[in-house]
């Protein structure tokens, strides 16, 4: 199977709980990585999601970094409590 992985950068405005995560996150940007692979015989390229990875600031200090497997409706719930679209 071929493989791809998607980064993007999400911003939260105000400090945000996310599920999988067991402390508050302090407002501001963080990267996510999403993994797919390729879905068999095809006319054209479709993906599947395999995974959601979210970097979050790890507890051991300010340059630790934790990567936390996450729902991405989760992801999205949180942002939209952060009110964003």
């Amino acid at each position: 199977m071929t493989a791809r992985s998607r980064n993007e950068t999400v911003a939260f405005r105000k400090p945000f709980l996310l599920k999988g995560v067991d402390r508050v996150l302090p407002a501001g940007d963080y990267r996510v990585l999403t993994d797919e692979e390729l879905i068999g015989q095809t006319s054209f390229p479709v993906y599947r999601r395999v995974s959601t990875m979210i970097f979050v600031p790890g507890i051991h200090g300010p340059s630790s970094v934790e990567m936390v497997t996450i729902n991405p409706s989760d992801l999205c719930d949180a942002l939209a409590k952060d009110g964003q679209p």
